[in-house]
């Protein structure tokens, strides 16, 4: 999948959390290489086993996860030759009861966990190695009974150890008065006594050393010199029979370790499934149902990340399968696009999601995502910039398994080509039959929602009183960005409001039929307004505006088919199906229903020329698939008997 759109969405954020909760290294690697999968039974199974893995922790089990503390070390010097000592086999033998008693565990679980307890059968016990370093090492110490040949040198030790401390005694005894103090020291791995300076020459024996003062000689006297010798000779031969006994445990462990590579394996693989689980516990996750058929259904939706998130509803997949989101700035439409993806990425990895109960996932290919300006100050991108360079590889990704979340499309630009650059890149990705999301200002796509099949409007309810968001998805139903309320609150002056009120209801009525810079022709000057150094500046009017008083001509209402309509008295807009009649009923389509409508309840919207191309086929949107196909047909020859019905209301 796209790992930057998944960098955007937050997705290495949740890695990390998954990471932290896995008690192993071989756990937290998997943690480290979670990513999203695309075969459906794959996701299934992870999903599967990571509900079980959360069920037995809601019920209170203690898992007995091997820590593998010491492990990796061990596991990295197999087939090197490397002569393990006794912490490396203690650390074995604690690994292998870890085995074990997890092997146990599982076994318990057949029934409440069928899935993750069939891993533990793969676990190996291993007795013989775990018994043969238990009958050899206990408390990281070589045992005496480990061999023959080491309990018959110990015993020559513990002889000649005991000969020389009496001999010592009996020395240290005969001395005392020329003795700096009556304790036996070692120097260079051998015993000697300490004797004042002025008297070492009444010791027979080798000065081994002195004090820092020079005032006390440490003397090895001729009488233990042998015995020490005899020491040192015998502490060798301990040493290489206890090189045999740790040469032969090196030997068993390099012949199971492919077992001990598969208990690893096992041993981190219910570690990372456990992770999961833990996570899923502290965000409040569940499991979701999945399918390839495009259909998407998450209900009441939170961002793993955001606590006090109001959950989001949503759907898509039945009868569209696009979303145009509006509403304003602060209602949280940046956070849909993210939790969406997010939520969807981290479902086909096997987590389970923070979701309420039948939530209903499709599995993508891809989820790719432009949210954020992308602004680069060393590749001199602007925001705008940044985007379509986004948006071209979406256009080259796009399929019918793969999800596209936009943020603002087409923002940062002028408005009047914005608008137009956005419809022709959805019409594209809708043609090669990808899945959207995408937020936006643009009015104009709100039409193109409604009139457009595949997509769908939505809005991000808003308190119009409070002014504050609600969080709240509704499909079906276009949103309005608030602004002028919100820059009210804010403490822009009265007037500036009351200004941008005339002026956007000048647009609305008028400048809806024009593109780009041509709108500024329709906006009439606000009568009191008085530039520098003028008395009457203002707006030029453009001579010959038919819309404007002082032609003393109104708005005509001769809509055309395919127009984009507001309707007053629904607060929605709509697409002409029929032109007026001699009543002066205008047939609209609001949503796929076609409804009649007085001409003097309808203002004008946008043209078909800004929403269509010259020879758009209307029978698109107005007419049903099989009178498409009748219409069709008839172009070809006469059939006896076919006709096309109209309602009353369609005529």
């Amino acid at each position: 999948m796209n790992t930057e759109s998944l960098c955007t969405l937050g997705y290495e954020e949740i890695k990390g959390e998954i990471t932290r909760y896995a008690v192993s290294y071989e756990g937290k690697r998997l943690a480290g290489e979670l990513a999203p999968m695309v075969y459906l039974p794959a996701i299934q199974r992870a999903l599967e086993e990571t509900e079980e893995a959360k069920e037995l922790l809601e019920r209170g089990a203690s898992v007995p996860l091997p820590s593998l503390e010491g492990i990796e070390w061990i596991i990295s010097l197999l087939g090197t030759g490397y002569l393990y000592n006794e912490q490396d086999f203690t650390a074995i033998a604690t690994f292998l009861n870890s085995c074990t008693q997890l092997r146990k565990y599982m076994a318990s679980k057949e029934q409440s966990a069928p899935r993750i307890a069939a891993y533990g059968a793969s676990l190996q016990e291993l007795r013989q190695l775990r018994d043969e370093i238990d009958r050899c090492i206990r408390f990281g110490v070589i045992e005496s009974q480990a061999s023959k040949g080491l309990e018959r040198v110990r015993k020559r030790l513990t002889v000649a150890k005991e000969r020389l401390q009496r001999k010592l005694e009996s020395i240290m005894a005969r001395h005392q008065s020329i003795l700096q103090e009556s304790l036996v020291s070692m120097r260079g791995g051998r015993y000697v006594i300490p004797v004042k300076r002025e008297y070492h020459k009444q010791v027979k024996g080798t000065v081994l050393d002195q004090s820092t003062s020079g005032q006390t000689v440490f003397v090895e006297p001729y009488e233990i010199a042998a015995l020490q010798s005899e020491l040192e000779l015998l502490t060798a031969e301990e040493a290489r029979e206890e090189g045999i006994i740790l040469s032969m445990l090196s030997g068993l462990v390099e012949r199971e370790q492919e077992a001990l590579r598969i208990n690893i394996e096992v041993t981190g693989t219910y570690d990372f499934i456990f992770a999961k689980a833990k996570y899923a516990r502290s965000i409040g996750a569940r499991n979701v149902t999945l399918n390839e058929r495009g259909w998407f259904r998450m209900n009441g939706g939170r961002h793993p990340e955001l606590k006090d998130m109001v959950p989001v509803s949503l759907k898509f997949g039945h009868g569209y399968k696009s979303l145009i989101v509006t509403g304003p700035n602060t209602g949280g439409k940046t956070v849909v696009l993210k939790t969406l993806g997010l939520l969807a990425a981290m479902a086909q990895s096997g987590l389970l999601v923070p979701v309420e109960e039948h939530s209903e996932f499709s599995v993508f290919r891809d989820i790719i995502s432009v949210i954020g300006d992308g602004q680069s100050l060393t590749q001199s991108l602007s925001t705008f910039s940044a985007q379509m360079k986004s948006i071209e590889g979406m256009l080259r990704a796009a399929g019918r398994d793969v999800l596209l979340l936009i943020d603002e499309l087409a923002a940062g630009t002028d408005p009047g080509e914005g608008f137009a650059l956005s419809i022709a890149i959805l019409e594209e990705l809708n043609r090669k039959g990808a899945n959207i999301i995408v937020t936006t200002h643009f009015n104009e796509l709100k039409a193109f929602a409604a009139s457009t099949p595949g997509f769908e409007n939505a809005r991000m309810e808003f308190d119009k009183h409070t002014l504050q968001p609600l969080y709240k998805l509704t499909i079906g139903e276009a949103g309005e960005s608030y602004a002028l309320q919100i820059a009210e609150k804010l403490g822009i002056p009265p007037e500036v409001i009351r200004r941008s009120h005339e002026l956007a209801g000048q647009q609305r009525t008028s400048g809806s039929r024009t593109h780009g810079v041509g709108r500024k022709a329709a906006i009439k000057p606000d009568p009191g307004y008085k530039t520098p150094g003028s008395t009457e500046g203002g707006f030029q009017e453009e001579e010959g505006d038919s819309n404007h008083p002082k032609n003393g001509k109104t708005v005509e209402s001769g809509f055309e088919i395919g127009d984009a309509v507001y309707i007053n008295s629904l607060d929605r807009t709509g697409i002409v199906y029929a032109r007026q009649d001699s009543m002066g009923i205008v047939g609209v389509m609001v949503q796929k229903e076609k409804m009649r409508i007085n001409h003097k309840r309808l203002k004008p919207y946008l043209s078909k020329d800004e929403l269509y191309p010259e020879d758009y086929d209307f029978d698109i949107l107005f007419e049903t698939k099989e009178n498409r196909k009748k219409r069709k047909l008839m172009r070809k020859r006469h059939v006896e008997g076919l006709s096309i019905i109209h309602s009353e209301e369609e005529v």
